[in-house]
């Protein structure tokens, strides 16, 4: 699976119309022909530079929560393509404030309280049934459940392996951009994503992945 961010930008009612042509959308299921757009593939060298380019990117994101309004400013990378036109249409079909197209390519958007709301409820609906497809996906097919608390810093994944093969170990980094694309387009502090991996027949912890350590 290659450019999962972007289909979670996509899963979210901000970002439904505004990415252009890069679309992908939540139903793709199972690890088949058309797959979430941003993942981790295993057996491809570099992956992992292009996630932590990625990542680096959905850092530039900025939330402002005002007393009545929300300003969200997206990246040049997930605006590529869409002119103020495209934008004052997205605006007036999703019924927010205003679109403004930055010089530096980036946009941004200002919505209400209840309609940043009601985004962050969609991309929720949309990570937890992402999480529910890769369960016996082709990518993970030991995976037999997947548990996230409210804000998705902390994954406990159920596995029937007794150690983790390749692609369970990179799949820690997709849990990583899971979480940090949530709290970054909610506008939260994330000192920490941990993901822990259990054995479905003992119980027993295999591996536990910490975000923070990678800074250390």
């Amino acid at each position: 699976m290659k450019k999962l961010l972007l289909m979670l930008l996509l899963s979210s009612t901000l970002l439904l119309t505004a990415c252009g042509t890069n679309t992908t959308t939540s139903n793709e299921s199972n690890g088949e022909a058309q797959k979430p757009t941003t993942a981790i593939e295993p057996s491809i060298s570099g992956e992992e530079s292009e996630a932590s380019s990625s990542l680096d990117d959905i850092g530039d994101v900025e939330v402002d929560k005002g007393l009545f309004n929300v300003e969200l400013t997206i990246p040049a990378t997930y605006v590529e393509g869409q002119t103020q036109e495209d934008l004052n249409k997205t605006s007036e079909e999703k019924g927010y404030k205003s679109i403004t197209l930055n010089d530096d390519g980036s946009a941004t958007y200002v919505m209400t309280k209840q309609q940043h709301e009601d985004m962050m409820k969609e991309m929720t609906d949309s990570i937890n049934s992402t999480l529910s497809e890769l369960i016996g996906s082709d990518d993970y097919p030991n995976f037999t459940a997947i548990e996230a608390n409210d804000n998705f810093t902390e994954f406990n994944i159920t596995t029937t392996s007794t150690e983790l093969d390749m692609g369970e170990s990179f799949s820690v980094l997709m849990f990583y951009m899971y979480s940090g694309m949530f709290n970054i387009f909610n506008g939260t502090q994330v000192d920490n994503i941990a993901v822990t991996f259990i054995n479905a027949d003992t119980n027993e912890i295999i591996s536990v992945s910490n975000s923070s350590d990678t800074n250390e």
